[in-house]
């Protein structure tokens, strides 16, 4: 039986579980491999992110910091502009399969959700900035 996310481990375990998927992916991969150099900092750092946005209530030893929409903003441009919708559906549905095969639950359905917020809000973004070059 499958139980909640429920501290900093498990979504150590979240994150390295659905980053191993991304990268081995054929559409997602060459834009994750080639830009991330130092690939434990960033595990971390996004370990912190999904800290933060799950358990914002909690005391934290690490808060999140950070402009993750600049970041992808500038992402794309490095890439021509070549991301589209069909990279962030791939992206949800790698997302959504790891929460399913390692946890059930309120905080797991949040994450799923809080996901599926993030990636239409930072698409729209991007589409956003490339209107404003």
């Amino acid at each position: 039986m499958k139980r909640d996310i429920q501290n900093r481990d498990d979504i150590v375990l979240l994150v390295r579980t659905f980053y191993d998927k991304v990268r081995a992916d054929e559409t997602l991969g060459p834009f994750f491999n080639e830009t991330i150099k130092d690939w434990e900092a960033h595990l971390d750092h996004l370990t912190t992110f999904w800290e933060t946005s799950l358990f914002m209530t909690k005391a934290l030893e690490k808060k999140y910091y950070g402009n993750p929409l600049e970041v992808h903003v500038k992402v794309d441009a490095m890439y021509g502009h070549s991301i589209t919708e069909m990279h962030f559906g791939i992206w949800l549905n790698l997302w959504a399969q790891t929460l399913n095969t390692l946890f059930e639950g309120e905080v797991a359905e949040n994450a799923k959700r809080r996901a599926r917020k993030m990636g239409t809000f930072m698409y729209l973004k991007i589409f956003e900035a490339r209107q404003q070059k």
